[in-house]
């Protein structure tokens, strides 16, 4: 550790007195045992040193021409970047009426002279102490309220769960248990042969719905717990692979998907491909009847993020939608009509956040949408 580090990490005292020998004494001192030292002689070179390089503890005397001690100290503690700093006096006044002032301005501390070196340092040691407590604690509160955020907002987000589970994974399992319960009451009968396939296949299309359901569920909660470290991905190959996932889809919808060259960001592979394959599904699924979809997924530079864009010529999103689209289970369709879950688009913006970027829409109803979202560069 070399002797720079050492300073900084003991602490940076200012020392202010106008007497020459008592500087010299003390900055001696206090840079052998290994801190940072600056020296003012008046109060108005004080004030100045503060503001260009705030110390972690100031060692002031009163008496001084010009400004004095207090006037300084008062100054100090009230300006908002400088009135935590410790604050020291050392003075020859010995009167209890001069260490009540002292302490009234704001000192925190009040060493009589001629003082004695290793009192000056004790009590030097001891506020910086202080102060890197008082410093941790600030951090540690600092964290706690983090935490308890993310502690109220993983508990809405479980409440929202409890009341999707019991009530949009009713509606399925309902239908299931009604139309068994039904085939089981006609086990006997001739016309089970006849009828059969009227009613299994109501259950097995909502077995498949409430299957894709929880495993959508599953996806959105894994999305902030399965933290990999982000990497230079080459996004070019990401959609490449995201493309060829969702061939099928293409080939059935004769859909038209173009885009240009993409970025390298940092990323996490698999949600970034979940990001891109949810997005150009929609643009897909949601096509306007007897219109062949039309995605165009494009980037843009800017100084601190990159900027990506799909867009789509589909049914288009009604501007009151705009911040709904992005919620759990916040359909604006039926199953009928578009099947789905009504989860990706609330995949896509915790997977979008957890990167540290954020998503938004335009669109125009009856003409198309545009999805864009951010990844730092």
């Amino acid at each position: 550790m070399n002797s720079d580090f050492a300073s900084q990490q003991k602490g940076n005292i200012l020392i202010v007195d106008d007497l020459p020998d008592n500087l010299r004494l003390l900055s001696e001192t206090l840079s052998d045992r290994g801190y940072e030292v600056q020296c003012a002689i008046n109060g108005k070179l004080a004030l100045m040193a503060v503001q260009n390089a705030p110390p972690d503890l100031i060692l002031l005397d009163i008496k001084m021409p010009g400004l004095d001690g207090y006037e300084v100290c008062a100054e100090l503690k009230s300006q908002v970047n400088t009135s935590n700093i410790p604050v020291i006096f050392l003075s020859a006044l010995d009167d209890v009426f001069d260490k009540v002032k002292a302490f009234r301005v704001g000192g925190v501390d009040y060493i009589t002279k001629p003082f004695q070196v290793e009192e000056v340092l004790a009590r030097v040691e001891n506020q910086l102490t202080i102060c890197r407590l008082q410093k941790q604690l600030h951090a540690q509160n600092l964290k706690l309220h983090q935490l308890n955020q993310d502690l109220a907002h993983s508990n809405q987000e479980l409440e929202q769960f409890a009341y999707i589970a019991s009530h949009d994974l009713q509606q399925p399992l309902q239908t299931i248990t009604g139309f068994a319960e039904l085939l089981l009451s006609l086990k006997s009968e001739i016309i089970l042969e006849e009828e059969a396939d009227e009613y299994v296949t109501p259950i097995l299309e909502e077995g498949i719905r409430m299957q894709g359901l929880i495993k959508n569920l599953l996806e959105y909660s894994r999305v902030g717990t399965k933290r990999q470290e982000l990497q230079p991905i080459d996004c070019n190959i990401i959609l490449a692979e995201t493309l060829k996932n969702i061939h099928h889809s293409i080939e059935k919808s004769q859909a038209i998907i173009t885009h240009q060259t993409l970025p390298t960001v940092k990323a996490d592979k698999i949600q970034l491909g979940q990001l891109l394959q949810n997005l150009i599904s929609n643009g897909i699924k949601y096509c306007r009847p007897g219109v062949i979809p039309q995605v165009t997924i494009s980037a843009e530079q800017k100084p601190q993020e990159w900027i990506f864009i799909i867009q789509d010529n589909g049914i288009g999103i009604k501007s009151d939608y705009f911040e709904r689209i992005f919620q759990v289970f916040q359909r604006l369709h039926t199953v009928q009509d578009y099947p789905g879950t009504g989860i990706g688009l609330a995949i896509c913006k915790k997977i979008v956040e957890r990167h540290g970027g954020k998503i938004w829409v335009e669109s125009e109803f009856g003409v198309g949408t545009t999805f864009y979202f951010t990844l730092p560069i």
